[in-house]
């Protein structure tokens, strides 16, 4: 929610409404239907290396039907992109990720999952 907000309020935001919808994702229960569910719970070398395919239009994800794992934002995008270029080693990648706290995501690329576990709560509406 806190990255929502921080997004709605960009200054390319002014003056537009922002609409802040509000989500229970019952991970639980996809969990327990047996569903192909990764968790990356760090920015390590797998979390890498999946991103770095991903990048490369390699369809790494169409192995699960749920991803977790930490976002690719702006605080370590440089160390991605030096990387990718071959400008830095994995080692060095990963000595500068292992600073960051990973900030979570959650996306989920199988429709049964959305339809019975991703629930609608509300929506919040305010002008900016």
């Amino acid at each position: 929610m806190e990255q929502a907000i921080s997004w709605a309020h960009r200054p390319f935001n002014v003056g537009e409404t922002q609409v802040l919808n509000i989500y229970d994702f019952d991970r639980d229960g996809s969990l327990g239907a047996g569903f192909r569910y990764k968790h990356f719970q760090a920015y390590d070398a797998e979390w890498l290396q999946f991103v770095i395919a991903s990048r490369k239009g390699q369809p790494v994800w169409t192995e699960y039907d749920v991803i977790e794992g930490g976002i690719a934002n702006d605080r370590v995008f440089n160390t991605i992109e030096l990387y990718g270029q071959g400008l830095i080693n994995e080692t060095e990648a990963l000595r500068r990720l292992q600073y960051e706290k990973p900030n979570n995501q959650i996306c989920i690329l199988n429709q049964q999952v959305i339809d019975q576990y991703l629930h609608f709560l509300e929506s919040r509406t305010k002008n900016a």
